[in-house]
């Protein structure tokens, strides 16, 4: 099945491609988080431009891709937001100061992990990420993705139409077609976890579906350096998937190659993909436009 989509996909159009990611920020977000029990510290998200190599859907001028924002943000009285919340809100200014494309014209894939404990004082724990969604999609044409497996994702499918929560499902906002499996290969009476057997078995149905993109929380291995899943590695080889988003282990450096296609891994960053525009349309020949001039 796998490979009936892959030819079905090589005839209708190209795979999404990233041309590259800019070394300079656009900007700096600044968040507690805790990097061991019983402390806290100080970090910097990074949000950084990257270019497609060709354009997305007509109504559609970049993807604003990010994961692993466990992280939280002080606020006034005391009180803290989770850091995806103030990750919306940072990148809507941008996109009003033109430093991004418009949001109306920005979709939004979110590849998991988008809680902390409230007081950023312990890693992992597992809480309500749908405020965090709802901040993408109030601001952005349209947010997809999965769970990862500190989320509990059960408000997110309550937030509308413009909300997509992948696991083994397909999406095509704007016509770009998303697959997406959320979770992480484990111990499956634990939350965010399936058996070995059970996540590569999703993620290949997921692979099936005629992708343009792929969106797991836990990703594939890329190169040196760049550690992940060495089955799932062969699942999107095998399937020739063109370009997969994914988090749970951070990257130094977040873009891979594979025979068929490129990996970007997003823990702890923001990348917003901008597309080049398309070409314009050649002008309708007049009614004498095979005459010679005179």
């Amino acid at each position: 099945m796998v490979t009936r989509a892959v030819m079905t996909r090589a005839s209708r159009r190209p795979a999404l491609h990233i041309a590259g990611i800019d070394d300079e920020l656009i900007r700096e977000v600044h968040y507690l988080t805790a990097p061991s029990r019983g402390s806290t510290d100080v970090e910097r998200l990074p949000i950084v431009r990257g270019t497609l190599a060709a354009p997305l859907a007509e109504d559609l001028s970049a993807l604003i891709v990010c994961s692993d924002l466990q992280g939280v943000v002080p606020g006034p009285g005391g009180r803290s937001e989770l850091l995806g919340v103030q990750v919306a809100a940072v990148l809507e200014d941008l996109a009003e100061g033109e430093a991004i494309p418009p949001a109306a014209r920005t979709g939004v894939i979110l590849a998991g992990d988008l809680y902390t404990m409230p007081a950023a004082n312990r890693r992992g724990g597992y809480g309500d990420v749908a405020e965090v969604w709802g901040g993408f999609a109030e601001r952005f044409a349209w947010v997809a993705g999965v769970a990862g497996n500190h989320d509990d994702v059960s408000g997110v499918a309550k937030l509308g139409p413009r909300v997509h929560l992948l696991d083994g499902a397909l999406v095509a906002p704007g016509g770009l077609r998303i697959g997406g499996v959320g979770g992480i290969m484990g111990d499956p009476r634990k939350p965010g976890r399936r058996s070995e057997a059970d996540q590569l078995r999703t993620i290949e149905h997921a692979i099936g579906l005629d992708l343009d993109l792929l969106v797991l929380h836990e990703g594939p291995r890329g190169g040196d350096q760049q550690p992940g899943n060495d089955a799932i590695r062969a699942a999107i080889e095998a399937g020739a998937v063109g370009l997969t988003i994914c988090g749970h282990e951070h990257w130094r450096v977040p873009l891979a190659a594979h025979p068929h296609g490129q990996i970007l891994n997003v823990d702890a960053r923001v990348v917003v993909l901008v597309a080049p525009s398309p070409a314009p349309s050649p002008p309708p020949a007049g009614p004498h436009s095979d005459e010679p001039a005179a």
